[in-house]
C-alpha cells in the first residue's frame, strides 16, 4: 500500500472544479505483525482513508466491521436455523416412520372382523335362500266325503224364518316337501266350503312339520252348524224316495208303464283356501314362504252321500 501525498491530493481536487468539494480525509496507520519467523523484522503501515464526518464524528471503520460482523454472524445464525430445521425435519421424519411402524388399535381389528363376518354370512345367506327358494312344496287335492249334510227350518239370529243347513265333510289332500335340505312348517287360513256365495261349512290344518324329501296326506274336517239359506236352499233339499210302483192288474186294455221321477241335478260348490309353508333353512334368518291357493269346483249328489268324491281333476293350485 502507498500513501497518498498532498499533490495528489491537490491534483485531484483541481482536476474535478464541478464536482462538490471532497471532505478531508485522514490516514490510519496500524502495525503489522509478521508470525513467520516469531521476530519484529520490520513495521508496516496498513493505512486507510477515512471520510471525516463534518460533526468530526470518530471513523466508520468501526461500523464497517460492526457491519461485518454483523453479517458473518446473521450468516452463522441461519446456517444454525438451517441446521436447526434441518434436525427438526428429520426428527419428524423419523416420528412419521415410527407412527407408520406403529401397529392398529384393536378395536379397529375387532370393527373389521365383524364386518367382514357379516358381508360373508349374508352372502352365504343369499345362496342359502337362492337355492331354497325353487324347492317349492306339491299339494295335490285327493278328495272330499260328506258324511253329513241336512237341511230344515229354522230362524236366524234375527228371528226371521229360514232353511237351516247342518253340514259335515273331509276333505284329503296329498302333501309333499320337495325340499333337499331342509323341513317346513305348515299352516293354513280358513277353508271355506260356499255355496251361492254362503258358507256352509268351514276348516283349517292342524299345524304340522314336514321334514324333507317326504309326504303325507292331510286330512280336513269341515263343518257348519245352523247355517241359515235365505230361500237358496231348495236344490239342497233331499229329494223325498221315490214311492213304489204298483203292480199293473191283470184287465184287458194297454199296459200303463211309471217311470220313477228323475234324479236331481248335482249341487255346485266351491272349496277356497290357501296353504302356507315356512322352512327354517338357517334358523329364523333365513326363512322362505311358500305360498298356495287352492280352488275347487265340486258337484254334489245326493246319492254320493257318505262316499269319496274325487276333486283332484276340478282343483286349481296358483302359487302367491
Amino acid at each position: 500500500m502507498h500513501a497518498k501525498t498532498d499533490s495528489e491530493v491537490t491534483s485531484l481536487s483541481a482536476s474535478s472544479p464541478t464536482r462538490s468539494p471532497r471532505r478531508p480525509a485522514y490516514f490510519v496507520q496500524s502495525p503489522s505483525r509478521d508470525s513467520h519467523d516469531g521476530e519484529k523484522t520490520a513495521t508496516s503501515f496498513h493505512s486507510t482513508p477515512v471520510l471525516t464526518s463534518p460533526m468530526g464524528s470518530p471513523p466508520h471503520s468501526h461500523s464497517s466491521s460492526s457491519r461485518f460482523s454483523k453479517i458473518n454472524g446473521s450468516k452463522r445464525k441461519g446456517h444454525a436455523g438451517e441446521k436447526q430445521f434441518a434436525m427438526i425435519e428429520e426428527e419428524g421424519l423419523l416420528d412419521d416412520g415410527d407412527r407408520e411402524q406403529e401397529p392398529l388399535p384393536r378395536r379397529c381389528y375387532v370393527l373389521a372382523f365383524i364386518v367382514g363376518f357379516s358381508l360373508l354370512f349374508a352372502f352365504f345367506s343369499l345362496i342359502l335362500y337362492a337355492a331354497a327358494k325353487p324347492q317349492k312344496p306339491k299339494i295335490s287335492v285327493k278328495s272330499i266325503t260328506f258324511e253329513q249334510l241336512k237341511v230344515q227350518a229354522g230362524q236366524d239370529a234375527g228371528g226371521i224364518g229360514t232353511d237351516m243347513i247342518t253340514m259335515n265333510a273331509t276333505l284329503r289332500m296329498l302333501y309333499r316337501n320337495t325340499g333337499t335340505f331342509f323341513g317346513v312348517h305348515v299352516t293354513s287360513s280358513p277353508i271355506d266350503l260356499s255355496f251361492s256365495q254362503i258358507t256352509i261349512g268351514s276348516g283349517s290344518i292342524k299345524k304340522f312339520y314336514q321334514s324333507r324329501k317326504s309326504q303325507r296326506t292331510v286330512v280336513v274336517n269341515l263343518l257348519g252348524d245352523k247355517i241359515p239359506l235365505y230361500g237358496s236352499g231348495s236344490t239342497l233339499v233331499p229329494p223325498p224316495p221315490p214311492a213304489p210302483i204298483p203292480k199293473p192288474k191283470k184287465k184287458k186294455g194297454p199296459i200303463v208303464i211309471v217311470e220313477p221321477p228323475a234324479p236331481p241335478a248335482p249341487v255346485p260348490m266351491r272349496l277356497n283356501f290357501t296353504v302356507r309353508s315356512r322352512a327354517y333353512v338357517l334358523g329364523k334368518l333365513v326363512q322362505p314362504k311358500f305360498y298356495k291357493r287352492i280352488v275347487c269346483l265340486i258337484n254334489f249328489e245326493h246319492k254320493k252321500l257318505s262316499k269319496h268324491i274325487p276333486i283332484t281333476n276340478n282343483c286349481t293350485v296358483t302359487s302367491i
